[in-house]
């Protein structure tokens, strides 16, 4: 006989799915028909389907625990890296269409002596600072004033370096009304056309098309303890099942930990984090940050605009096709 306190041990999401399975064993064990048939196969194939699924719970609740870190409200956020990382930054402003957005920040600062372009997501560190600047979640305008930016660099030949850490782009009506999906299609757009070497590094947060309107570069780096996803698990969750029960399974199936993308070849180099997680060493975390951005702009120093260019469709060209060999 199946022990049930081993349900207690699977996600909720596939309680249903055992207890319908273990009612269709009795009841097939009391039709006289069946009398004296043992079904030792069917309740150990039973048995390992429950085994599997605690295994994918603890699975889920790690990938849990990373998550958690990605959004802890005291990890360093883009402009601890600025303040940290470069010199004389000027902040830059403005959509020149009429808007402006302080959930992303851009501006210029120097680096190793090389003048930079710097556009990143900012959540705020209080709740004052998160409706200041909308939980970092952009609007058209904001995506506007980064393509500026980035124009200007591509312009002048600047590098550009940007932070990603946004749970996705804000979702409003408003937003849309506004041309949310063409301005972040033109972000993108302008990400590929630039010639000059593109950083892009996740801090926190990568969440869908609001993360990925700033994460178009010749390298693209996570933090150990980030995340990066078409969707945010809670919103998997409900589109897949309609029930918040199953929202650590989604992030599990969603693959969105630095390991699993640096395995499927999304991104190119995972950052090491302090112990427990940047919040714990907010400082030499962003000394790390730094040292990684020099040995990345080294790298690129003599390269061609055409060639950064067409590396840069090329490696994103070359995600997800797989030889079934």
């Amino acid at each position: 006989m199946v022990d049930l306190k081993k349900l207690q041990e699977i996600p909720k999401t596939y309680v249903k799915e055992i207890l319908g399975e273990l009612s269709r064993l009795e009841k097939l064990k009391k039709i006289p028909f069946f009398t004296g048939i043992h079904f030792k196969d069917a309740e150990r194939e039973l048995i390992s389907k429950i085994e599997n699924y605690k295994k994918i719970g603890r699975d889920a609740e790690r990938v849990w625990k990373t998550i958690e870190l990605s959004r802890n409200e005291k990890r360093p956020q883009c402009m601890d890296y600025i303040n940290g990382i470069f010199k004389n930054f000027v902040n830059l402003s403005g959509d020149r269409l009429g808007g402006e957005d302080r959930s992303i920040i851009t501006g210029l600062g120097k680096i190793d002596g090389k003048t930079v372009a710097v556009v990143g997501h900012n959540k705020g560190k209080d709740i004052k600072e998160r409706m200041e600047y909308n939980f970092g979640m952009s609007t058209p305008h904001g995506y506007r004033k980064s393509q500026r930016v980035m124009e200007l660099a591509d312009r002048f030949g600047f590098p550009i370096i940007t932070f990603v850490d946004t749970p996705g782009a804000y979702p409003a009506i408003e937003a849309e009304d506004n041309g949310q999906a063409a301005a972040i299609a033109k972000s993108i757009s302008v990400m590929f056309e630039v010639k000059v070497p593109v950083i892009s590094i996740l801090i926190g947060e990568g969440g869908s098309g609001g993360a990925l309107a700033l994460a178009v570069g010749n390298e693209v780096y996570m933090l150990e303890y980030s995340t990066y996803s078409v969707i945010s698990p809670e919103g998997c969750a409900a589109i897949l099942w309609k029930n918040p029960a199953g929202t650590k399974l989604a992030a599990r199936e969603l693959r969105l930990t630095s390991r699993d993308l640096m395995k499927l070849g999304v991104i190119d180099k995972v950052i090491p984090e302090p112990l427990g997680g940047a919040q714990n060493a907010p400082d030499r975390m962003v000394k790390i940050v730094r040292k990684y951005i020099i040995d990345a702009l080294h790298k690129y120093e003599n390269i061609s605009g055409e060639e950064l260019k067409s590396a840069r469709a090329r490696k994103f060209e070359s995600m997800g096709f797989f030889d079934k060999g």
